[in-house]
């Protein structure tokens, strides 16, 4: 079965979106993927856990939360 993963992610610009989509796709096991900008939202399902999406947006610099805690920490 299919885990999906929902995080808050600060989306800045294009940019931002292009890093994260880049470092999504390079996850084993997913089956989609979708950003929002507008709601700040990172959508992954597949055979991933969060923490693994988590990781993978770390190693760009990206500060991730759960989708149903509060807003996202700043990068320092």
């Amino acid at each position: 079965m299919a885990n999906v993963v929902e995080l808050k992610v600060g989306l800045h610009c294009e940019e931002c979106i292009k890093k994260i989509l880049k470092a999504i796709k390079k996850i084993e096991d997913i089956e989609t993927y979708n950003v929002d900008a507008q709601l700040n939202k990172v959508t992954v399902t597949g055979n991933v856990t969060t923490e693994e999406v988590m990781r993978a947006l770390h190693k760009i610099g990206k500060q991730a939360s759960n989708w149903e805690e509060g807003p996202v920490a700043p990068v320092s």
